[in-house]
């Protein structure tokens, strides 16, 4: 089942000094225009259910376990399209907005890009 999807419409211009330090902030369309700079934005709209570790985010295919959730991220997501990904390899969350997902190669979104959640319960072992 996905959870969310969403269609990338603009990457700020400061986005890849993030990218370099392995994470990625995203904002849906209402985000205030001094986010811009450093989000990625983007049109999803619903989140029909809520993060758990084992989920896999998918960026334009290029696919992330879910190792730890903020307290916080899944309402920052669901009422602002708000997601703090942390590509580090974390079990526990340095803030509560965090996502920490499994460690590898970041891809470099552009508009058009695809942000999908798949649930951990619709992914084939």
């Amino acid at each position: 089942m996905k959870k969310y999807s969403a269609t990338v419409l603009h990457v700020g211009p400061l986005v890849s000094e993030f990218t370099d330090a392995g994470i990625l902030v995203f904002f849906g369309e209402n985000a205030p225009e001094e986010l811009y700079e450093f989000s990625i934005i983007h049109d999803g709209k619903t989140l029909e259910a809520d993060l758990v570790p084992g989920d896999i985010i998918s960026l334009d295919d290029e696919k992330y376990e879910i190792l730890a959730i903020g307290e916080v991220a899944n309402l920052n997501f669901k009422n602002l399209g708000h997601l703090v990904m942390k590509v580090n390899g974390k079990t526990e969350v340095d803030l509560p907005g965090d996502v920490c997902v499994e460690e590898k190669p970041l891809v470099l979104l552009q508009p058009g890009s695809r942000l999908e959640v798949i649930s951990k319960n619709s992914i084939k072992k």
